[in-house]
């Protein structure tokens, strides 16, 4: 069996900005895992309730409705969510948004627009892509 079309990990991907959220899924599923996409926090807990096995969140931090903090804390609060990683994205964030994703136990906080690479260099140390074994047995 090919390994590398196994998929990885569950993602759920928070933004209120459509298009940001189509090309972030369309990089990650091109890395093999697999994408969930919410424009609000609401969604985005719907998600969660219905999708035990999501290992990673990532949203943005600053949406009309709600922002990604409230997010974050409802997930650190929640005994089987609580250490879940998240990465949180934002154009505009300031030393108290640093030290509120200090304090809430952010994994990263990438700048927007987001560098592809960086993001992928951190997911694939999260998550190492399955290795095919190329030897013989002997």
């Amino acid at each position: 069996m090919n390994t590398s079309s196994l998929p990885r990990q569950q993602l759920l991907l928070v933004d209120d900005e459509e298009d940001a959220l189509l090309e972030l899924t369309r990089l990650l599923e091109g890395e093999g895992f697999c994408c969930f996409s919410a424009t609000t926090v609401k969604r985005a807990l719907s998600h969660l309730m219905r999708h035990p096995d999501i290992a990673l969140v990532i949203t943005d931090l600053r949406m009309p409705e709600e922002s990604g903090v409230p997010l974050i804390k409802r997930l650190r609060e929640h005994t089987s969510r609580q250490h879940l990683p998240v990465i949180v994205t934002s154009d505009q964030a300031d030393m108290d948004d640093v030290s509120d994703m200090l304090r809430l136990q952010v994994l990263d906080l990438f700048r927007k627009p987001i560098c592809h690479e960086h993001l992928l260099e951190t997911l694939n140390n999260l998550f190492p892509q399955p290795r095919m074994h190329l030897g013989h047995l002997s």
